[in-house]
C-alpha cells in the first residue's frame, strides 16, 4: 500500500536518491537550499504557505517518490491562466507510486479551483523546468534538470500530454570557433562604437546583479511564460550563486558606460554536490577547495540584451567574449540552460558558438 505524506522535507530530499541510486546522473540541490526554496517564510515567490505543498510516497517503510504542487500567481495573472504546477517529480518506475503522487498534486490544484496542471516547474520558468525525454546518458550542469526515461511514460499513463519542447546545450571550449568571432570585424566595430565588457567582480556584485535583473526583464519580456522577476525574487535566487561565482566568467556589456546586455555564468558545482551528497558535512571545506582547484565546467545561467541594443550583433559577440574568458581561465566545457525549440534565433546563436544538444525536455500537462 502506498502512503502519501505531506511536508516531510527530509523524505523529500531522500526520494530521488532512493529511486535512482548513486550511479545515476541525478544531482540534488543542497538540502539547505531545498528548505529555503520550499518555504513561504523565505521564498518570495509564495505569498502564503497555502501556495504550495510537498508530497512523498512511502511503501513498506521506504520512500519511493516525491512531487510538489504550487501556484505562480504572477504568471496566472499575466497570462490569464487558471494553472497550477507540479515540480520536483521523481519516483521509481512504478505506475501505482506515480499515480498516487500525481493524484495528490491534482487534488491540490482542483481543490483550489485551478483548471490545469503542468510541470516540471522547479519552481518557475526561470528555474529548472521540464521532464527529460532524451539525452538521459548526459550528466546535467547546474540549473539543468535530469530525470530517467520512465518518468515521461508514467506521466503519459496518467493522462498527461507533452508540449513545449526544449533543448539544453553543451559547448566544448577546446574546439569552439571563438577566435574568429573575437577577432572579427563585427567585434571591432562594436568596440569602436563605444561598447565595452565589464566583469562582474565581488566589489560590484550587488550593483551588477541589479543591472542584470533589469536586462533580464527587458530582454525576455516577449518570451513564452516569462514573468518579470522582482528584486526580492532575483536576490533570493542569486543568493546561492554568490559563494560560487567566478568573477572572470560573467560580464555586463556597456554602451558608453550604461548597461546594455549581460551574460551571467557560474562554475558548474554539480560534480562537487555529487561528491558531497548535497549535504554540508565536515568534509565540505575540502570539497569546496578541491572544486575551486579543478573547475573545468561552467554554465551560462542567462544572457540578454536590452531591446534598444538588439539587432546589432551584441548578443553573440557578448557570449563569445565570455566564452573566451572561460577558456583563458581553464574551463573546458560550458552548459546552457533550456532553449525552446520555437526560439529559432537563440538556436542559431547556439549553433554558431559550436554548441551540441545535450538534453531534450518537454512540459507535461493535463486538464483538471
Amino acid at each position: 500500500m502506498i502512503d502519501i505524506r505531506e511536508g516531510d522535507i527530509n523524505a523529500f530530499f531522500a526520494a530521488p536518491f532512493a529511486a535512482y541510486g548513486k550511479a545515476s546522473p541525478y544531482i540534488s540541490p543542497m538540502l539547505s537550499d531545498l528548505r529555503r526554496f520550499l518555504s513561504a517564510k523565505t521564498n518570495p515567490l509564495f505569498e502564503t504557505a497555502d501556495d504550495f505543498a510537498i508530497f512523498t510516497a512511502h511503501e513498506n517503510g521506504a520512500v519511493r517518490g516525491r512531487i510538489t504542487a504550487h501556484v505562480h500567481r504572477a504568471s496566472n495573472l499575466r497570462f490569464g491562466l487558471g494553472r497550477c504546477y507540479f515540480g520536483y517529480f521523481d519516483c521509481v518506475d512504478d505506475e501505482q507510486v506515480a499515480a498516487s503522487l500525481l493524484e495528490r498534486a491534482e487534488d491540490w490544484g482542483r481543490s483550489r479551483g485551478f483548471s490545469e496542471i503542468i510541470g516540471n516547474f522547479n519552481l518557475t520558468a526561470m528555474q529548472q523546468i521540464g521532464i527529460m525525454t532524451d539525452g538521459f546518458e548526459h550528466a546535467p550542469y547546474t540549473d539543468q534538470i535530469w530525470g530517467p526515461p520512465h518518468l515521461p511514460k508514467l506521466l503519459e499513463s496518467r493522462g498527461y500530454s507533452p508540449s513545449f519542447p526544449m533543448t539544453t546545450f553543451e559547448i566544448d571550449l577546446r574546439t569552439a570557433p571563438l577566435d574568429g568571432i573575437l577577432k572579427s570585424s563585427a567585434m571591432q566595430a562594436l568596440l569602436a562604437d563605444g561598447f565595452a565588457f565589464s566583469p562582474i567582480q565581488r566589489s560590484t556584485l550587488d550593483r551588477r546583479l541589479e543591472d542584470s535583473r533589469l536586462i533580464l526583464n527587458e530582454s525576455f519580456i516577449d518570451n513564452p511564460m516569462f514573468v518579470p522577476v522582482s528584486r526580492a525574487e532575483y536576490e533570493f535566487q542569486a543568493k546561492e550563486m554568490k559563494w560560487i561565482m567566478d568573477p572572470r566568467i560573467s560580464a555586463v556589456a556597456e554602451k558608453d558606460g550604461a548597461p546594455a546586455g549581460a551574460v551571467i555564468a557560474i562554475p558548474d558545482v554539480n560534480p562537487m554536490l555529487k561528491a558531497m551528497g548535497s549535504r554540508i558535512g565536515l568534509s565540505a571545506p575540502w570539497h569546496l577547495i578541491k572544486h575551486r582547484l579543478k573547475r573545468r565546467r561552467a554554465v551560462v545561467i542567462f544572457q540578454g540584451v536590452k531591446p534598444a541594443f538588439q539587432g546589432r550583433g551584441l548578443n553573440p559577440l557578448m557570449l563569445a567574449h565570455v566564452l573566451g574568458q572561460m577558456k583563458s581561465a581553464g574551463y573546458q566545457t560550458v552548459g546552457g540552460t533550456w532553449i525552446a525549440d520555437s526560439n529559432a534565433a537563440s538556436l542559431r546563436q547556439a549553433e554558431k558558438a559550436g554548441a551540441r544538444p545535450l538534453h531534450k525536455l518537454h512540459l507535461f500537462g493535463k486538464t483538471l
